[in-house]
């Protein structure tokens, strides 16, 4: 099978919101009047971001998800995508599963595949997409303000401790297990919330490298500081039966690969949060304050600040 037989056969949809998809040199993509791009790009790589042995077909799903959750931060509206994929071998079964993957979760959120690049090499799947939104209306880091509260949608931490469980460094039962994979393996991106927080949300980021990483990039955008209640944290039963451990504490705090948001707004619009969390039936949960100052004080049940490491996932360290 040549690489452009791989694409035609596993990578090639109808795109009927782009001018040009899949088969020229470049695509031809038009936002509707109003609007601007939001692109974010993702790389995924086999033995860093995934196991070698991953199941293909929510391998195929994480790809877009990661990329779909950055866009939810943003308020943007997802629209076209391009898949730059290394593979050492093709593989048709492997490929048959992760495309119907990637595809259904892009039929999901109306995301056309509209180009991208195969070579051979070790497993690395990077994705860029682009979504759509009113310029005034994009959610961004810097905008919290002293006195907001600061919220999160789901809960934090069960994928950081599937992937202990999986490095050998906690043994949860078979039933902690399971309830913990989906987090990790099969992310929900928060795009409808994203959407709904346009008018209500003064910033947002999504969790890719842990709770207090990521929150930390909105202090700084914004030039403030943060107070967290951490027993107002959103957990799991699985996780709230370990939170004793100080590993559990750091999948909750620093783990990362949670892929939800952590937003701030005014605390006159608690109650819309509370009927957006309603209507999409998603936990909305507060978990804290925006202070004058710089930094993150996370504060235990009788007040007192917790000695907590505040770097989350980095590459280069």
């Amino acid at each position: 099978m040549s690489e452009f037989d791989l694409i035609r056969r596993f990578f090639t949809r109808d795109t009927p919101h782009a001018i040009l998809g899949v088969g020229d040199d470049a695509a031809l993509l038009q936002v509707d009047a109003g609007n601007v791009l939001a692109v974010s790009s993702d790389m995924l790589v086999s033995g860093t971001h995934f196991l070698p042995d991953a199941d293909p077909f929510l391998l195929g799903h994480k790809t877009l998800a990661v990329n779909l959750s950055d866009l939810a931060a943003m308020g943007a509206v997802p629209r076209w995508a391009v898949l730059a994929i290394a593979l050492p071998e093709a593989d048709e079964a492997w490929l048959a599963q992760f495309s119907a993957g990637f595809f259904a979760l892009a039929q999901q959120h109306g995301v056309e595949l509209v180009g991208g690049d195969t070579t051979r090499g070790p497993l690395n799947l990077c994705v860029t997409i682009f979504g759509e939104v009113p310029a005034q209306q994009a959610l961004r880091r810097s905008g919290a303000q002293v006195g907001d509260d600061i919220w999160v949608s789901g809960r934090l931490g069960d994928a950081a401790l599937a992937l202990a469980h999986l490095q050998g460094r906690i043994a949860l039962s078979d039933a902690g297990l399971a309830a913990c994979l989906p987090a990790l393996h099969q992310p929900q991106p928060r795009v409808a919330l994203g959407l709904a927080l346009r008018v209500i949300a003064s910033s947002a980021i999504d969790i890719s490298d842990g709770l207090l990483a990521d929150l930390g990039h909105i202090l700084d955008a914004s030039q403030v500081g943060a107070e967290i209640e951490f027993a107002t944290l959103p957990l799991s039963p699985t996780l709230r039966a370990h939170a004793s451990l100080p590993l559990a504490r750091q999948c909750i705090l620093s783990g990362g690969d949670d892929y939800e948001l952590c937003f701030t707004a005014p605390a006159a619009r608690h109650a819309e949060l509370s009927e957006i969390a309603a209507r999409l039936g998603l936990p909305l949960t507060r978990i804290g304050k925006i202070v004058a100052g710089c930094g993150c004080i996370v504060h235990d049940a009788a007040g007192n600040p917790l000695n907590v490491e505040t770097g989350g996932y980095d590459h280069f360290r």
